[in-house]
């Protein structure tokens, strides 16, 4: 059946989630128009607002409103460690550990040639400039441990290395409560070849 082009515009857009296909979409857009035209439009609001108020923070390029986001304005964020992350999401997930006080920055992506994602994609000139004065006492590179995020890690070690800036990199391995029987061969792998050596 053919939409009406409204329709099958609204069900386009709803496309460009992610993990959102045609039926989804269809599904979402039929739900707007027949029973959720109220928030339908506070939805439309939220978007609209969001891009016209929503920027990236000049330091650390996390979403923000503000010229500085929160962390970077935060004179109690250690400002000698800098961690390095793919994502907002990421930054989220890590501040609700509770457990880093540094500040983040935020690459937006990950190197990903085929898909033309260089370094200048994601901020490396920026990045380059934070290492360069003189705070910046360790990267801690969070990267998600996917080929990409493997080969992301591994060009900023080197860059950050080459300003003589520590490097490090998060562990990954098996989670605190798993069973070694349930956890998958490849993340076995990983801790194993990441142990650390216990005190004497």
């Amino acid at each position: 059946m053919k939409h009406a082009p409204s329709v099958a515009r609204l069900i386009d857009a709803l496309r460009t989630l992610p993990g959102v296909g045609p039926k989804t979409a269809q599904r979402m857009a039929f739900h707007l128009l027949q029973d959720g035209r109220d928030g339908a439009r506070r939805l439309a609001e939220g978007i609209d607002h969001a891009l016209t108020n929503v920027g990236r923070c000049r330091c650390c390029r996390m979403f923000t409103e503000a010229e500085l986001c929160a962390v970077c304005e935060s004179p109690q964020r250690d400002a000698s460690l800098l961690c390095v992350v793919e994502s907002p999401a990421d930054v989220v997930a890590i501040e609700q550990s509770g457990g880093y006080r540094g500040r983040y920055f935020v690459l937006m992506g990950h190197l990903s040639p085929l898909d033309g994602i260089g370094p200048e994609q994601l901020g490396i000139g920026e990045l380059e400039a934070l290492l360069s004065g003189g705070l910046v006492q360790e990267v801690i590179l969070a990267t998600n441990p996917t080929v990409e995020g493997e080969a992301t890690a591994h060009f900023l070690a080197e860059l950050t290395r080459a300003r003589g800036v520590r490097a490090t990199r998060i562990a990954h391995g098996v989670p605190i409560g798993g069973e070694l029987e349930y956890i998958d061969g490849g993340t076995l792998a990983h801790a194993l070849a990441g142990r650390l050596s216990l005190g004497q």
